[in-house]
């Protein structure tokens, strides 16, 4: 399940997000008086914000979208949401880690266990070949008793590694989503025992959809203008 299942579903989400940042268009902006290409670009690189304050109200009427609103610098705080150019890098990442073991346990393994198994599961084998075989693999582990304490000892390092990969993995998405991991679903839980007008949505603080760009330029009179943008992250 590790090497296989984690692993496939992991580079395959990983290719599909890359693709789409890549090849596709990660980010669509708005704003007025500036190409759009260049606004997309500049907000992808320099990455979008919202604000934390700003999470609840009515929608179209207090707040655009949930942690987009208003806001005043120096006053109001502001969350940049960084993590989404690397998502299909982590992604891969991850990948790689639930893989280790693996890679590990084949190469110290080295085939051992099919060359003990002497097409013994060969349904085209006769019993009588069947029963020598097994009276040598019998006589192999007699003789070898207590000699493959190495053999065993990597056997569950690797296991250790696969516990530990998974412990880890928790901490490090912890990490990567600026620590709402860990708390995410007690938040969930939190927010649907909260009145509808209070309710702070955890998906919108750690996975918004819409999100703030501030884009600074030079105006007509060498002045600094300051535009605000509105950004679509699809992803």
């Amino acid at each position: 399940l590790h090497y296989k299942a984690t692993v496939v579903i992991l580079i395959a989400f990983s290719l599909l997000v890359t693709s789409r940042q890549y090849i596709g268009d990660p980010i669509d902006c708005i704003v007025d008086e500036i190409p759009l290409n260049v606004m997309d670009t500049y907000c992808w690189i320099y990455s979008t914000f919202t604000i934390p304050n700003r999470l609840t109200g009515r929608v179209g009427h207090d707040i655009v979208q949930p942690g987009v609103a208003s806001h005043v610098d120096g006053k109001d705080d502001v969350k940049y949401h960084k993590y989404y150019q690397w998502v299909c890098f982590a992604l891969f990442f991850q990948a790689m880690l639930f893989y280790v073991p693996r890679y590990l346990w084949k190469t110290w393994e080295g085939g051992r266990i099919k060359m003990l198994v002497l097409d013994l599961n060969c349904p085209i084998v006769n019993d009588e070949c069947k029963n020598d075989r097994k009276k040598l693999l019998v006589d192999y582990f007699w003789t070898n008793m207590r000699l493959q304490n190495f053999y065993a000892y990597r056997f569950f390092i690797c296991e250790v590694l696969n516990f530990i990969n998974v412990v880890g993995q928790i901490f490090f998405m912890d990490f990567f989503l600026d620590g709402e991991f860990s708390t995410y679903g007690s938040d969930v839980l939190k927010f649907t025992e909260m009145e509808p007008e209070e309710r702070e949505d955890p998906m919108s603080r750690v996975f918004p959809k819409v999100t703030k760009c501030t884009f600074h330029k030079y105006g007509p009179s060498g002045s600094v203008q300051k535009f605000d943008g509105l950004c679509v992250l699809p992803l």
